[in-house]
């Protein structure tokens, strides 16, 4: 596919409206020197855009523009809107969130709005035309940002303008009281509405059990539905605005990754990229942030996405902020890359000196100078991107795993108040992806709701703690598995419908014919303890264990793979099962396997669904990219900060640094430029 920028963005964010203005010459010289060539600007502006309302002061963001403009820096240009300023919550406090207990916002934080605000949207709206109307068709734009990390911070909103709008989206969704009813099991606890305007959003001082649990489960994941839509119905409203004035230009929003509140599959079908904003803390595994990329390459239909930001050293918000080794933001740069991105950016361009954010890594610290260990890494990281990864640029990659990632399993599994506490939800998909990973296998990141079409592109698909099962996914997976192909689902799977009620009939609901299995009862396996596991695969036996859930298995045509080894009444049940379904399998996995267990049951699976695999020592991922001539672009990298020895399968011997990351032309090495 054609790349979607002329040359490979390596820049961030930057806010030079926080020093003097004739400090900004240094700053952009320094940042010239790094080899940034992109700037996301105006992030955070609306009070300097807009002092009063409607009225628009231009004259430090043209000078922001020029400024960039006279150093060939290019431009993301973002609308401001993440933030109110204070006229705004003083002359309209209804504008203010209000939170889960009832307090009401007042001025102050970020993604503070409301965003079933009439007023919010009103403004909002007629800020992002403003911006575009200004600088539209200006030679250095490359891209539009509208807003910022929606909903990071804020959280929902369960105000008064928000409840009204909520039973307006409940009335066109259900019709009557009567559907909502039957859909919510409203005669529980005597919750029988007779009226919509009867309706409550789900606050703690109502149904809601803190921010994730409610007594009615139904009102929680339609109140979730609904705030996914209002907010993207934020995004939406500024795009359009932009597009009344540039028709070409991609807009996106930066996403975060795993973040629950917010459904980016429905994000990314109306954004023209998808971008994020990756901050690993110190104790994430690489394959986590290696599935965040899949994730985010996913949401936007498999096409190459932007790495927005990133820190070049620090973050702030942890207890305790590590500092980055040496290589590693190289390391991690190009592990994005490896797996979509087109784009390396920072926040921030320069560390601020007041703000909760003063003490987040930059390029520019506070020495103000080049001196500094992190600027030098920018620095040698900004020549290596401008010397390898520009012809990496529209290169797709090239999947035969699809792992299933759905925020309304999120939703639903983080929602249910028993059996256990412990699932959460993205560590669970995290458990199945990491066996993937390990032995270099590409995978695509998928909805549960992909059509049959799309499933069948895979010889391999795994569904971890796919609760709710939807209209017509149960359907599509089976015909998916008679014609030939591999599925991997399991513990908690197929208990929800899509109302978020029990499916009758016995677990795995209208998978159990699928899997072969009934799961009778669900046992907790308590915190720090588990449940021995006896797996027999390839021949041979493998002691692992199980963790959190034990399902308890009956099968019913399905073959055993694995038994439990407890000395508790389920000792010597399955564990582990397989069913054949036609041309194919279907796998389900009882309980929550420790590495060991999911890594020897996945060595059975790949060779079963026929994918292959690279041996590679521990920490070093192969990952690879395949342009539209054929082209494999392979990069290898040490994601540890141990020296590894790999010994390929041709006999080429590589020593890989702490960090080291090597590109390779159809196997042929791309040199890194020297420092």
């Amino acid at each position: 596919m054609t790349a979607m920028f002329d040359d490979f963005l390596f820049g961030g964010d930057y806010n030079p409206e926080q020093w003097p203005q004739d400090s900004w010459e240094h700053d952009l010289e320094l940042l010239e020197h790094a080899h940034i060539n992109e700037a996301t600007i105006n992030v955070f502006s609306w009070a300097l855009l807009e002092p009063s309302e409607g009225d628009y002061d231009f004259s430090m963001l043209d000078a922001i523009v020029a400024s960039l403009d006279r150093h060939d820096i290019r431009i993301v240009m973002a609308t401001g809107t993440a933030a109110v300023p204070a006229w705004m919550a003083r002359k309209y406090p209804h504008v203010m969130r209000k939170g889960v207990d009832g307090t009401q916002q007042i001025f102050g934080g970020r993604h503070n709005f409301c965003p079933s605000s009439l007023k919010y949207r009103e403004r909002a709206q007629a800020l992002a035309s403003a911006v575009a109307r200004r600088y539209a068709g200006h030679d250095g734009l490359v891209a539009w940002h509208v807003n910022n990390e929606y909903g990071n911070g804020g959280g929902y909103c369960y105000c008064d303008t928000c409840a009204a709008a909520f039973r307006d989206w409940l009335r066109a969704r259900y019709g009557t009281v009567e559907a909502l009813n039957r859909a919510w099991c409203m005669n529980f606890w005597s919750h029988t509405i007779y009226d919509f305007d009867e309706v409550a959003p789900p606050v703690t001082y109502g149904d809601g059990i803190g921010t994730d649990k409610c007594v009615i489960s139904g009102l929680q994941i339609d109140y979730r539905r609904f705030q996914n839509e209002q907010m993207l119905d934020c995004f939406r409203l500024e795009r359009d605005a932009i597009r009344e004035f540039d028709q070409e230009t991609p807009i996106t929003t930066n996403l975060m990754g795993t973040f629950k509140d917010l459904d980016y599959f429905a994000w990314g079908r109306e954004m023209d990229v998808v971008s994020w904003d990756n901050y690993p803390g110190m104790d994430t595994q690489p394959s986590f942030t290696a599935m965040c990329h899949d994730l985010m390459r996913g949401v936007g239909g498999g096409k190459p996405f932007m790495l927005m930001e990133q820190t070049p050293n620090q973050q702030n918000w942890f207890p305790y902020c590590k500092v980055k080794r040496p290589g590693e933001v190289g390391k991690l740069s190009w592990q994005a890359v490896a797996h979509g991105a087109d784009t390396v950016q920072f926040f921030q361009l320069k560390q601020s000196i007041g703000g909760c954010e003063r003490f987040h890594g930059a390029v520019i610290g506070h020495d103000d100078s080049d001196r500094s260990r992190t600027y030098r890494e920018v620095r040698a990281l900004g020549a290596d991107v401008a010397a390898r990864a520009k012809r990496i640029m529209g290169a797709r990659v090239n999947a035969k795993v699809a792992v299933v990632f759905d925020w309304e399993n999120y939703w639903s599994l983080e929602g249910c108040v028993g059996p256990m506490q412990g699932l959460h939800y993205p560590d669970e998909v995290h458990r199945f992806y990491r066996a993937l990973w390990k032995r270099n296998v590409a995978v695509d990141i998928i909805e549960s709701t992909a059509d049959l079409e799309t499933l069948r592109r895979y010889d391999l698909v795994v569904a971890p703690t796919l609760i709710m099962v939807k209209p017509g996914v149960a359907d599509n997976l089976e015909r998916y598995v008679a014609g030939g192909g591999v599925l991997v689902t399991g513990y908690m799977s197929g208990i929800h419908d899509e109302h978020d009620l029990v499916i009758e009939g016995g677990y795995p609901g209208p998978l159990r014919g699928l899997c072969g299995v009934w799961v009778e009862e669900i046992d907790a396996v308590a915190p720090g303890a588990s449940v021995p596991v006896r797996l027999n695969v390839g021949g041979a036996d493998v002691d692992c264990s199980g963790t959190i859930v034990a399902s308890i298995i009956e099968p019913e045509g399905a073959c055993t793979l694995a038994t439990y080894g407890a000395d508790d009444f389920y000792a010597g049940t399955p564990a582990v099962t397989a069913h054949e379904v036609g041309e194919g399998c279907a796998v389900f996995v009882g309980t929550a396997l420790d590495e060991a267990g999911i890594d020897a049951l996945f060595d059975d699976v790949l060779r079963t669904a026929g994918v292959a695999t690279i041996d590679a020592p521990e920490d070093v991922e192969v990952a690879s990219r395949v342009g539209d001539d054929g082209t494999v672009y392979t990069i290898v990298t040490n994601t540890g900060d141990a020296t590894r020895v790999w010994e390929r399968a041709d006999g080429e011997r590589i020593v890989l640094d702490p960090f080291a990351v090597l590109l390779f032309e159809n196997d042929v090495q791309v040199a890194t430029p020297q420092r």
